[in-house]
């Protein structure tokens, strides 16, 4: 949501309409509070439910109830620093929003080191560290918002927001949340059926997984610092930079892949070892295999991003939404028909083929609007 506001942010700062910039800085803050209520009240309500239906052994199924619970309760502190963090990218600061970052995840081991072998706090001691790091990084940005761009920051009589700005917020911001959303449901979905093939498979997939994300954060911010820079351009009325921006992040993101793509192959097994502390073979060897045939299609899930993020900062939302419903579908079809005849290898071979497909669709709709979209901010 916060990346879908940012851009609207962003181009109100290229284009230095200061008064609509602080409407729209008011306008995410109000959205903010309604969406953390929201969110917190359903997710703490349906939290039980959720679990059976993701098919939780039952032997994991306290513990999970016990770390995911207390997550709920920071999502305020999550929102918080994405909001904060937005603002600041929006304006062309991306360097304090990571130092940030970097210190709260730093303060979040420590403070597991603390809860968890210290004070003997178990899996719940472990979920209260990431809320604290959050909350903390969050506090941190927001004091640093405030102190260097208060200018930039509304008043009380900014928060009379027009509705048109707020409906240009949400719907960018509902646009750009249901692209990742949508993706991460299917995922959600896709390990519902992955659990019944049961724990050793279940552990080698959450391993795999748990090295993928990180792998894969690289490539997301890359394209969320994209989109900053495409809305400020695109408010700014300059396509020459839009086309050069993205041609390097294209570079960017192929760069990243492939360099990932080398460490997993080469040292796959290792770094499950190392991630997991495991040393049952079985589940190095499945959690390796599945890596493998991920980060093979790795190149194309950069483009992926890429393509996603600044046709967004362009305000074409359609396309991105799409590939994400089709991408949903396709995990959807998959857990019902691939993983139940194919096992853990339907498990492996869904997404990287998903990623294949969303990104020759993507970039089929850009090459065929690029003209058009040019020629309209040309015009406006």
């Amino acid at each position: 949501l916060n990346n879908g506001y940012g851009i609207v942010v962003t181009q109100r700062f290229g284009s230095h309409d200061r008064q609509q910039m602080k409407q729209a800085i008011a306008g995410m803050a109000m959205l903010n509070i309604t969406v953390v209520l929201l969110l917190t009240v359903l997710a703490s309500v349906f939290l039980r439910p959720l679990m059976h239906f993701m098919n939780t052994p039952q032997p994991l199924f306290q513990l999970s109830h016990d770390y995911i619970s207390v997550i709920i309760l920071g999502i305020a502190a999550t929102m918080g620093y994405n909001m904060f963090a937005a603002i600041l990218r929006a304006m062309g600061n991306s360097r304090s929003p990571l130092y940030f970052l970097i210190l709260s995840s730093v303060l979040n081991i420590v403070l597991d080191v603390l809860f968890v072998m210290v004070f003997e706090m178990g899996i719940r001691g472990a979920a209260i560290a990431t809320v604290l790091a959050q909350a903390t990084s969050a506090i941190l940005c927001g004091t640093y918002v405030i102190r260097n761009y208060r200018e930039y920051l509304p008043g009380s009589e900014d928060f009379r927001v027009p509705g048109a700005m707020l409906g240009t917020l949400f719907s960018t911001g509902i646009a750009m949340a249901m692209m990742s959303s949508l993706v991460d449901c299917g995922s959600v979905i896709f390990q519902r059926t992955n659990n019944v093939l049961g724990e050793i498979y279940i552990t080698a997939y959450t391993a795999g997984r748990r090295l993928m994300m990180i792998m894969i954060q690289p490539l997301a911010t890359i394209a969320v610092a994209a989109s900053s820079f495409v809305g400020q351009n695109w408010g700014a009325r300059k396509p020459e930079r839009i086309q050069k921006g993205i041609r390097l992040t294209m570079f960017l993101e192929l760069g990243w892949s492939v360099f990932a793509a080398i460490v997993i192959f080469l040292f796959g097994g290792l770094l499950i070892r190392f991630t997991t502390g495991t040393s049952d073979s079985e589940i190095v060897s499945l959690a390796v295999m599945s890596l493998r045939i991920h980060f093979a299609m790795f190149p194309f899930l950069g483009i992926l991003f890429c393509i996603r993020n600044v046709m967004q900062a362009m305000g074409r939302k359609v396309a991105p939404v799409l590939s994400s419903c089709i991408e949903l579908a396709m995990k959807i079809l998959s857990a019902s028909i691939l993983i139940p005849k194919l096992g853990f290898v339907g498990t492996c071979i869904t997404e990287p083929v998903t990623w294949v497909l969303m990104t020759v669709f993507l970039m089929t709709v850009y090459m065929i609007i690029r003209k058009r979209i040019y020629a309209s901010l040309a015009h406006q």
